[in-house]
């Protein structure tokens, strides 16, 4: 019986690509929380703002949500966000194979980056379903549902069969699972949980912008996580240009910075999607290593922030 649904191999990845914090010698990995607002929880204990960047969601733990929302780093260049009374256990926090239940409520991912060698996968009910391509993802749990805006997932059926769902389509996640799934309108299915990812996403393309000149100067720059010493979270630097689901551009240091990137038509409108190739397709990409500095915090859309600057 295979111990996993879609084979993956260790090829082309530096562990490396995490950041460390300067304050505790932590290193952030899978799980690591970026940002909250409002009221969020780690094993029920309240979570504050001095805890973003160093509390991490360990294999088995919780985190939920009553009035407020979290973001979590999962592999570089992916970034998970908690609607409002929701609830996420992390199953599986390894590098090549990532898995996250939702318990309650719904979750967003945006992934801005994905490797062939990623296993990238959101539970809800049990069933599984695997991210393929760069886009945007939206899960229910109180109406178990797997959407994609952008991008395009593989639900695990059993016996080693898949569900493909493409961009604008939906797919339920109950009863016997032997319905297709069926397109949607984007533009009217955008929620409040979709308009705080894009705008969270819009602060992390800023902070990139602002930032890559800047650790591109670092000797042996490698991708991965990037400490904003300004905004107090995370945001992602690779080795090329890469634009998020919603058009925002993520830049190089040796791609023009700030303004050779953020004004320089790279920021606003483009859309560019890399993806894995598996045995579902798309478009690979090589893989990654990582580096930077990696601290707690945070403020862009609606918090508070903390921490040290580098």
């Amino acid at each position: 019986m295979r111990t996993r649904w879609i084979a993956v191999a260790l090829v082309g990845i530096g562990l490396s690509a995490w950041a460390q914090n300067p304050q505790n010698g932590d290193i952030a990995r899978v799980g690591t929380i970026n940002y909250i607002e409002g009221t969020a929880y780690l094993q029920g204990k309240l979570l504050k703002q001095s805890d973003v960047g160093n509390a991490v969601l360990k294999t088995g733990q919780m985190l939920t949500t009553g009035d407020g929302r979290a973001e979590v780093l999962l592999t570089p260049g992916v970034f998970l966000r908690t609607d409002d009374n929701s609830a996420i256990r992390m199953v599986s926090p390894r590098l090549l194979q990532t898995q996250v239940a939702l318990v309650q409520g719904k979750v967003a991912v945006e992934v801005d980056e994905i490797h062939p060698e990623n296993d990238l996968e959101i539970l809800v009910g049990g069933v599984r379903t695997q991210m393929l391509n760069t886009g945007y993802y939206e899960f229910d749990a109180a109406h178990p549902q797997a959407m994609v805006f952008k991008g395009k997932a593989a639900v695990n059926l059993g016996d080693d069969k898949y569900n493909l769902i493409k961009a604008h389509h939906e797919l339920a996640l109950t009863g016997s699972m032997t319905s297709k799934p069926k397109d949607f309108n984007p533009t009217a299915a955008q929620d409040d949980l979709y308009h705080w990812s894009t705008l969270r996403s819009q602060y992390l393309a800023e902070a990139n912008n602002e930032l890559a000149q800047e650790y591109g100067d670092m000797p042996g720059f490698e991708p991965g996580w990037f400490w904003d010493p300004y905004g107090y979270d995370f945001t992602y630097i690779g080795m090329g240009p890469l634009w998020s689901p919603f058009g925002f551009g993520f830049f190089p240091p040796w791609y023009g910075g700030f303004y050779g990137g953020f004004y320089g038509g790279g920021f606003y409108g483009r859309g560019g999607y890399y993806g894995g190739r598996g045995r579902f397709g798309g478009v690979g990409r090589p893989g990654f290593g990582g580096g930077g500095v990696h601290v707690g915090g945070g403020m862009h859309g609606g918090g508070g922030g903390g921490g040290a600057h580098r």
